[in-house]
């Protein structure tokens, strides 16, 4: 009965069972081995060109050298933006609590400056009553506000399992740098594919990982920026809150930083500030949209060969399924379904000539 088939057979399922297992004991520390491996697939031409200079004996110093600049350019600026967007998480929620910012104020106001037609249409949609809406924004606005503060809290309280994560994404980022071609050449062997079809693969994963990454972080930091820079000379208060959430908003391509700064022009303009309203929607589309339309395309679109539309569907359905770190995961496995496909159907025939050329 112990023949090379059944042999074969058992070996693949011990296979299946350790690997199962494997990820299994990996999942507590699922968000630090995915940006782990994330970090060195976009800092490993860094490496290489250290690695160039230093020489190839000296990859333990090429990759302290790397990580040197990961920690100053990478997770420095976050840690103290997470700070800052902490502390004032924290005053918008105590003002929103004490009634000193009322948001159902704000929407009375606008519901007051509007036509009687806009009127009758949110009589019809059930949204006339403004006492009882006002309770309901004002209720809404101070649980957003306390479930970003609860949040933040959660994050300080749960301050030891944070520097495990965090320390084992510097541990595997550090190994991943150093020995990164190794690990990759033992992959590439492992996977039961033609040596192309694997190529192309990784090509593409590797690709569309520094695109998506690079590209949406540039153009998130560029849209918030811009963003917090004319709230605050519109004298909004929060600049920082507002800036954060429209540098987070702006990772969903064509609508995200709209999502903040649209409903403050509607504001402006339901309560007479005119000229603020007009100077933030032509600001709004002219700068803060040109960042997306310019910059997107450049940066990610062109490097991963994806539609916008294609990005923007992944991107949100990535984010609905993994959270944040969906912005990541879900262009990339969109772009891998793209190349499987293609490279199923094979080279793409030409094109017939045209009536001209014949």
């Amino acid at each position: 009965m112990n023949t090379p088939e059944l042999q074969r057979k058992s070996f693949l399922l011990l296979l299946v069972g350790v690997s199962i297992a494997f990820l299994a004991i990996l999942a507590p520390f699922y968000g630090a081995v995915f940006w782990g491996m994330v970090l060195a697939i976009v800092f490993a031409p860094l490496q290489r060109r250290l690695l160039q200079r230093f020489g190839e004996r000296r990859a333990t110093l090429a990759a302290l050298v790397t990580l040197s600049v990961v920690l100053l350019i990478v997770i420095l600026p976050t840690a103290l933006v997470a700070v800052s967007l902490t502390q004032e998480a924290m005053v918008v929620y105590e003002k929103l609590k004490s009634g000193q910012v009322n948001v159902g104020i704000y929407f009375q106001q606008i519901v007051a400056a509007l036509p009687a037609w806009a009127v009758s249409l949110l009589d019809r949609l059930g949204l006339g009553d403004a006492g009882a809406l006002q309770a309901k924004l004002s209720s809404a606005a101070v649980q957003g506000s306390q479930y970003f503060a609860t949040q933040a809290l959660s994050i300080g309280q749960n301050t030891f399992q944070f520097i495990v994560d965090f320390g084992v994404m510097l541990y595997l980022l550090f190994f991943l740098l150093r020995d990164g071609p190794y690990l990759t050449n033992r992959i590439r062997r492992a996977v039961p594919l033609d040596d192309g079809h694997k190529r192309s693969l990784g090509s593409k994963f590797a690709t569309v990982i520094r695109a998506t990454v690079k590209g949406n972080i540039a153009v998130a930091v560029a849209q918030g920026l811009l963003g917090g820079l004319a709230f605050w000379f519109l004298g909004i208060q929060g600049v920082m809150l507002w800036t954060v959430l429209m540098a987070f908003l702006s990772l969903l391509p064509a609508v995200g930083a709209g999502i903040v700064w649209l409903p403050v022009v509607i504001y402006f303009l339901a309560t007479g500030a005119t000229w603020q309203g007009v100077g933030l929607i032509v600001y709004g589309v002219v700068v803060i949209g040109l960042v997306d339309n310019i910059l997107r395309p450049l940066l990610v679109g062109k490097d991963t060969q994806m539609p916008d539309y294609v990005v923007l569907i992944s991107t949100l359905g990535g984010m609905a399924l993994f959270g944040l770190n969906g912005f990541v995961i879900g262009p990339v496995v969109a772009a891998l379904f793209i190349a499987c496909w293609d490279l199923f159907a094979g080279p793409t025939p030409a094109a017939p000539p045209s009536a001209s050329a014949r």
